[in-house]
């Protein structure tokens, strides 16, 4: 297993890291039996990449074993916006190397230089993700994360733009959903939740993110400091508290 390196992992800030330990202590508070957790939209650029890894981040700080799986095949951002990079300079392998048996699962899983943080990225995109996604491999991986980590956390696909997400339920014990102030609409919300729904997979909440908020007597003010400054509410199972993009 290769060591991989960020360019690019800013500091939290404190309102960021607050509103980030709210939505793990509730997530804990929802059982002992949710350790495999989906994130996933409604639609692009709501979130959910910023806030799997947050949360992974802060759960790496109470001392658990995290790994991180990129399941967007389509369009992930993450290898660029984190600028990693192997201990080697070699290729950063994904999830779509190890589903199309052009690598092993050890070729596509990292350490990070967050202590007990793991990465298997989601790859080059590929033009057909949802049927890769159900072939044999994507089981053993998810099997192979459950007997070797505290919490998985499984970053997909925004669901109102493909169906990925509903196909990776399966294995998660529950999911939850990100959406931004301004981004979908509430049809596209309620849509989301009646797919999921229908998957069988438990809802544990939904964040409101990229929510402006009032600052020193001015509205458009953000909070945070991380890709963008941002607000959120957790709905559901979840209380409030502040996230970045």
């Amino acid at each position: 297993m290769e060591m991989l390196k960020f360019g690019n992992l800013k500091k939290q800030s404190y309102t960021m890291k607050e509103s980030i330990r709210a939505l793990k202590t509730n997530l804990q508070f929802c059982g002992d039996d949710i350790k495999v957790i989906m994130l996933t939209s409604s639609v692009p650029n709501e979130g959910k990449t910023t806030v799997s890894m947050e949360l992974a981040r802060s759960l790496t700080e109470s001392g658990k074993r995290v790994l991180i799986i990129d399941t967007d095949m389509r369009k992930s951002v993450l290898v660029g916006r984190l600028r990693a990079r192997t201990s080697t300079g070699k290729e950063v392998c994904g999830l779509s190397h190890f589903l199309s048996g052009q690598r092993k699962m050890g070729d596509v899983l990292y350490a990070t230089e967050v202590y007990g943080l793991f990465m298997v990225f989601a790859g080059p995109a590929v033009p057909n993700p949802t049927e890769i996604l159900e072939k044999k491999y994507f089981q053993e991986l998810m099997d192979f994360a459950r007997a070797n980590f505290d919490y998985v956390i499984v970053d997909c696909a925004p669901i109102g733009a493909a169906i990925d997400a509903a196909v990776v339920a399966k294995y998660c014990d529950g999911v939850v959903i990100v959406v931004a102030q301004g981004g979908a609409n509430s049809r596209m919300v309620a849509s989301v939740k009646k797919q999921l729904e229908a998957s069988g997979i438990r809802i544990l909440g939904a964040i409101l993110n990229k929510v402006k908020v009032k600052k020193k007597g001015y509205y458009g003010k953000y909070y945070g400091g991380y890709y963008g400054e941002y607000y959120g509410s957790y709905y559901g199972q979840m209380s409030e508290g502040q996230t970045d993009e």
